[in-house]
């Protein structure tokens, strides 16, 4: 939530960006930032608790931060040359998704978490939380951005597979093995940011849920949908 008050401010320091980008249509962004954020992924999935491991890990992070700076741009290049269209907002939309999956199973299956169902959960809750957003424009016309926002939940993402590389080259150890029914896995600041990802879901769905009722009751009190009954005595 709080990063996504940066949005204003990033564009508007990229227009020399946009400007070398004139050309280029802003749907092809999107495509490339696709495959980069899974390699990204991947390059987390696959990493050793090692030197080696560790600067895989910084690979997989900086494409991951690649990722999100292209994800910053195709709407930026549609606006300024005027490609604004409905599809390309739900490719962004669609790729989002797919990548916010992937990275967070991807920390959860990797050598530091190792509780895949532990990452589905998060991911599904990161997706509920998504939902609620997209549901709540659907239906009352505006977006819904409360909760815990992607920009958040990346960032804080991206810092906790660099500190876990940073941890590794530096030889420090987990911090213990989380308490319950989560005793097999490790503290550290991946298997801490699994565990942000669910509980952060699962408070904005909470959060959009009770915010789209507020708006969606005021809409409906406003200007109520016809009934069908009406409609038959109507007729």
């Amino acid at each position: 939530m709080a990063l996504e008050k940066l949005r204003d401010a990033w564009e508007g320091v990229l227009n020399p960006v946009l400007e070398s980008l004139s050309g280029v249509k802003p749907a092809t962004v999107t495509w490339v930032a696709l495959p980069i954020g899974i390699l990204g992924g991947l390059a987390v999935l696959t990493a050793e608790s090692s030197t080696y491991g560790a600067n895989m890990l910084f690979g997989g992070g900086l494409l991951i931060i690649m990722a999100m700076i292209l994800d910053g741009l195709d709407g930026p290049l549609a606006r300024k040359y005027g490609n604004v269209t409905r599809w390309g907002d739900y490719l962004d939309h669609t790729f989002d998704r797919l990548l916010d999956a992937v990275w967070i199973l991807c920390i959860a299956g990797s050598v530091f978490v190792g509780d895949i169902a532990l990452g589905l959960a998060a991911a599904w809750l990161t997706l509920l939380g998504s939902y609620m957003g997209t549901q709540a424009q659907a239906v009352a016309g505006t977006r819904n951005y409360r909760g815990f926002s992607r920009a958040d939940r990346t960032i804080l993402s991206i810092v906790a597979i660099f500190l876990t590389g940073i941890f590794i080259h530096a030889g420090i150890d987990d911090f213990g093995m989380l308490p319950g029914i989560l005793d097999h896995i490790p503290i550290n600041p991946m298997s801490v940011i699994v565990l942000i990802s669910a509980f952060g879901g699962l408070w904005t769905f909470l959060v959009r849920f009770q915010q789209a009722k507020f708006e969606i009751s005021r809409i409906d009190s406003e200007d109520p949908l016809p009934q069908p009954n009406q409609t038959s005595e109507d007729e």
